[in-house]
């Protein structure tokens, strides 16, 4: 995408970077020199981010990557567990536990609510910094990345609901083997198990998922969002009736939107429809 950016850096991040291409918001995370790993302040800056892409109109989805040589090489070492063990205490259970319904706290909840959001993978996606983007609803690595639940190797499980999306995106014994033995494998092998949905060269990655969000925000955002609210709901649902009636209720809502209207108009009127 060659378009110019709308927006520069929000001044009050120091963790991430925040700017507007056309329809499509490219949030970085910005510690290159740390390969980008996670801190809390990172959290607290990337939910600030979705939000206010989320309230944007002219924004119709996002895409993350990293800066420098990494996606994100896992949390900070020193800021996070070292701190936590010479303290002696547990994990703070009021700040890690996720809120019901809060998506302000919840990272998953909010990536599942949010507009859709592409992973540009463009180096190291370890522990966090692959589990944070497993929730995203397409994922794209550079071929030479280097991928890992690697939880087990630091006497730790995995998060972020990733137990259940790692068997999500390939399946039991992919999911049992990446996660018990810690191992790393490129983008090209996260293609192969379907860990990520497509490997790149590392030069091609951010322009895709670019050009694949700006896909996406082509199309009318209530029924995008609606359409991941019934993905999140009904891929494992087992009771089909439950699920087709969580089809129709949405289909309802979507029948007296704007956008409905506008989609009927334009094909009438055999045009491009105009949705933001």
């Amino acid at each position: 995408m060659t378009e110019k950016n709308n927006r520069a850096k929000d001044p009050s991040y120091h963790e991430i970077l925040y700017e507007q291409r056309g329809s499509v918001a490219l949030i970085t995370l910005n510690r290159p020199d740390k390969l980008n790993a996670w801190t809390q302040r990172m959290h607290g800056e990337l939910t600030d981010a979705v939000n206010t892409a989320n309230a944007e109109r002219s924004v119709g989805a996002m895409v993350f990557t990293g800066a420098g040589r990494g996606f994100c090489a896992g949390a900070d070492i020193g800021s996070q567990f070292q701190a936590r063990i010479d303290t002696g205490r547990e994990a703070d259970r009021e700040t890690d536990k996720p809120t019901e319904g809060d998506t302000a706290t919840n990272w998953v909840q909010l990536v599942r609510a949010s507009k859709p959001m592409v992973a540009a993978i463009n180096g190291a996606a370890i522990g966090v910094g692959l589990t944070l983007a497993l929730p995203m609803d397409q994922l794209l690595a550079s071929e030479e990345a280097k991928i890992s639940a690697r939880f087990v190797k630091m006497g730790l499980v995995p998060e972020l609901a990733s137990s259940h999306f790692l068997v999500q995106r390939c399946g039991w014994g992919a999911a049992s083997d990446l996660s018990l033995s810690g191992r790393m494998i490129s983008g090209t092998e996260a293609a192969r198990i379907g860990l990520v949905d497509r490997a790149l060269p590392a030069g091609e990655v951010l322009d895709a998922a670019l050009a694949l969000a700006g896909e996406y925000a082509e199309n009318p955002e209530p029924q995008l969002r609606m359409i991941k609210a019934l993905l999140t709901r009904n891929g494992t649902g087992v009771d089909l009736d439950d699920v087709q009636r969580s089809e129709m209720e949405a289909l309802h809502r979507a029948y007296v939107t704007p956008e409905h209207r506008e989609a009927v108009a334009a094909f009438m009127e055999k045009r491009p429809a105009r949705f933001r």
